[in-house]
């Protein structure tokens, strides 16, 4: 039997939280959101085991990849600087997921993208739904922005870290999102950047 590679993984506090951040052979293969509380070693393993079902509760601890991307992490929550490339591990998603996160990755800081257009990009229209659906397995907040894929009609969509997380993060690129009331009951984008292909007031074309 092939023996199974042990992942490392780091834990750090942040303006968000605690984070995880686990790395595989391939690259960064998991980020995620502990709470507000330092994580105990519990925690940390569940979450592990969350994603690396079949390995034992064996991990190294920490790696210059790992350190690399906590410092792009706290540079892009504290000093909102842009995300730089780091190599990821993507391969436990579908093939329709990998799609889904490759196109993700074309998504500028501070632009937006609705499900729609992300359908449309890898040549499945109309499967806004599914679209979704990848955006809620990605493995890797942050580092692949589903946060900056919203709904039609100037909906945020939902978000692994919830509502309030994503519109944390829309707004630390410039993208305020306010609880407008509207007929409709949707949320209203504001401020959006032009070149986002989404304006304001709730429009997303």
């Amino acid at each position: 039997m092939k023996e199974q590679t042990k992942p490392a993984y780091i834990t750090f506090e942040t303006v968000l939280g605690w984070l995880l951040v686990a790395q595989s052979p391939g690259g960064i293969a998991l980020v995620a959101f502990l709470g507000e509380e330092s994580p105990s070693e519990e925690s940390v393993l569940t979450a592990l085991q969350d994603h690396y079902p079949n390995v034992p509760p064996l991990f190294e601890t920490g790696s210059h990849l790992l350190e690399t991307a906590k410092a792009s992490l706290r540079g892009y929550l504290e000093k909102r600087e842009p995300i730089p490339e780091i190599a990821l591990d993507l391969s436990k998603g579908s093939r329709f997921d990998r799609m889904v996160w490759s196109e993700l990755q074309h998504i500028g800081f501070g632009q937006l993208r609705s499900y729609g257009q992300i359908a449309a990009k890898i040549g499945r229209p109309g499967a806004s739904r599914a679209v979704g659906g990848a955006c809620g397995r990605n493995p890797v907040p942050i580092l692949v922005a589903c946060h900056r894929v919203v709904g039609s009609g100037g909906k945020l969509g939902g978000y692994s870290g919830g509502i309030a997380l994503k519109r944390t993060l829309l707004e630390i690129e410039g993208i305020a999102v306010e609880n407008v009331p509207h007929p409709s009951g949707k949320t209203i984008l504001t401020n959006v950047k032009s070149n986002s292909g989404i304006h304001s007031h709730g429009g997303v074309h």
